[in-house]
């Protein structure tokens, strides 16, 4: 649902935020993406959303080329991301209503749909209030609300967890679980190695721009035994310095 195939993208002639990028991720899969600070996450992700064009390098979500059929990709993805501090002279309700209207969701599809999310995150008596007056985790509620509106089949997510309190981030883990149980994929960014942990069927190590490590968490414990995932995480990136990547 999501190919990447030698994606690369430059700042200026010298800097390279994301080199030769390569993974493919299927139907029913979620997807953590792993690095440090400034290793190219958000880059890559605001590529796949279409909001960065990469210097080089091919991307189809769901099957469309993100650069030819641009529309049809984005009606594709719901994207959160990493800042939720947007459109805060809204209402919650406003903002969610103004992304139903931008995918063309009919009234009577949005309107259980809102009230469902709204559940499930603990924001129905806060909906009508302006955004400016929400906590940072409200926020970031709000946002998931909003990009999962229309529901699509791809999405990618960056770093969903920050602010959530446990409760609304015990439920979004449901949710990415129950949308690849129904054949669709989750692709996120995160620091919180644990989660990628608990959820994910591949992980995708980047550092300084560059895949170290693409595959299952299984492959990734067969190749570092006896060591947790937060062991592994700084191995890696240890070797890579050592290598030179």
């Amino acid at each position: 649902m999501i190919q990447v195939e030698h994606v690369t993208k430059r700042f200026g002639k010298e800097f390279v935020a994301v080199d030769d990028l390569n993974f493919s991720i299927q139907k029913g899969e979620i997807v953590g993406f792993v690095g440090q600070n400034g290793a190219g996450k958000t880059t890559t992700i605001k590529m796949l959303t279409n909001i960065l064009q990469p210097t080089t390098g091919t991307i189809r979500v769901n099957g469309y080329d993100i650069r030819k059929e641009s529309l049809k990709a984005k009606e594709s993805i719901a994207y959160v991301a990493d800042n939720p501090d947007m459109f805060l002279r809204l209402s919650g309700l406003e903002f969610i209503h103004l992304m139903a209207d931008i995918y063309h969701i009919p009234t009577k599809e949005r309107q259980p749909r809102i009230e469902q999310l709204a559940e499930r995150f603990e924001i129905t008596d806060v909906l009508n209030r302006p955004m400016s007056d929400y906590s940072h985790g409200m926020r970031q509620k709000m946002m998931v609300c909003a990009a999962l509106i229309h529901n699509p089949p791809v999405w990618i997510l960056d770093e969903p967890m920050t602010g959530l309190d446990p409760k609304a981030a015990f439920e979004l883990k449901n949710m990415m679980r129950e949308h690849a149980a129904e054949g669709n994929c989750v692709f996120f960014s995160t620091h919180v190695l644990e989660v990628a942990e608990q959820l994910c069927d591949k992980i995708i190590i980047i550092r300084q721009g560059r895949m170290v490590f693409y595959g299952t968490l299984e492959e990734l414990r067969q190749a570092y035994p006896n060591m947790s995932l937060e062991s592994i995480f700084l191995m890696i990136n240890g070797e890579a310095e050592k290598s030179g990547r």
